[in-house]
């Protein structure tokens, strides 16, 4: 019976849909993360009478003809990009990006990362570096003696020195925009590379047209949405039994069948 494969391919589907909205819930309180929302498309249908099809000799045509579906499969897993809620930290190096954009991190092989986890720390000579220690680009360097930093909307990094009232520039920090963000590379640690599917990254300074600002002593929240989440748990979790109990009625019906006398 097709019920048989038809429905282990919904239970494949449901299970992944379940793993989906299981790494969402388990990133509720990871800083920029953005949720991920499973899609699923039919499989390829077996016609047995092809619609279109002359049905006589005088030229009836078969206005639906008969097309049994296989099941479904995984498209895709889409990213959702929505901006989530600014949580005040009050550490001078935490940053938060409202708007677009990404910040670019710069990674031991060379390559740039990007990562909208703001939750930055300061390294022995004075980098701004993430919570792994990769270097946030361009480089700005902290000197040892500044007691304070400033980071304006602009992503213009300034420090206040002993004896100098007036604040020094030491830096400028920059963001990067893509045409399609949802296309961007999953590395882990809240870190993606551009994709061919994302396009090449576009640099800018925050503020500029395109471009979100930057908010110090903030940190983007997860934008996992509890509720929601839960809901779709309930909801996969009943279309899975569904399939299983088709599968459980099509063995019956075959046990029935093999039991004619």
């Amino acid at each position: 019976m097709r019920a048989l494969n038809t429905a282990a391919t919904g239970m494949l589907a449901q299970q992944m849909n379940v793993e989906v909205i299981s790494h969402n819930i388990a990133n509720m309180n990871t800083t920029g993360y953005k949720r991920q929302r499973a899609e699923f498309q039919d499989l390829l249908y077996q016609s047995v009478e092809r619609m279109g099809v002359n049905s006589s000799d005088a030229g009836t045509i078969v206005p639906t003809g008969v097309q049994v579906g296989l099941g479904v499969q995984a498209a895709s897993i889409y990213r959702i990009t929505e901006q989530g809620n600014l949580a005040q930290t009050g550490n001078r190096f935490d940053l938060a990006i409202s708007g677009d954009g990404y910040f670019r991190v710069q990674m031991p092989s060379g390559e740039d990362a990007y990562t909208r986890a703001g939750n930055f720390a300061i390294s022995p000579d004075g980098q701004l570096v993430t919570m792994d220690g990769y270097v946030l680009a361009p480089g700005v360097a902290i000197p040892q003696d500044a007691r304070d930093v400033i980071v304006n909307q602009q992503g213009q990094v300034q420090v206040l020195m002993d004896g100098d009232p007036d604040p020094q520039i030491v830096g400028q920090l920059e963001l990067a925009t893509f045409f399609n963000e949802a296309g961007l590379e999953g590395m882990g640690d809240s870190l993606f590379r551009e994709s061919a599917a994302s396009g090449p990254a576009s640099i800018g300074t925050p503020g500029s047209p395109g471009f979100g600002v930057i908010r110090q002593g903030f940190v983007e929240t997860s934008n996992v949405n509890a509720v929601a989440e839960i809901t779709a748990l309930i909801q996969a979790q009943r279309a899975y039994e569904m399939n299983a109990r088709v599968i459980s009625a099509s063995d019956e019906m075959m046990a029935a069948s093999s039991n004619l006398r």
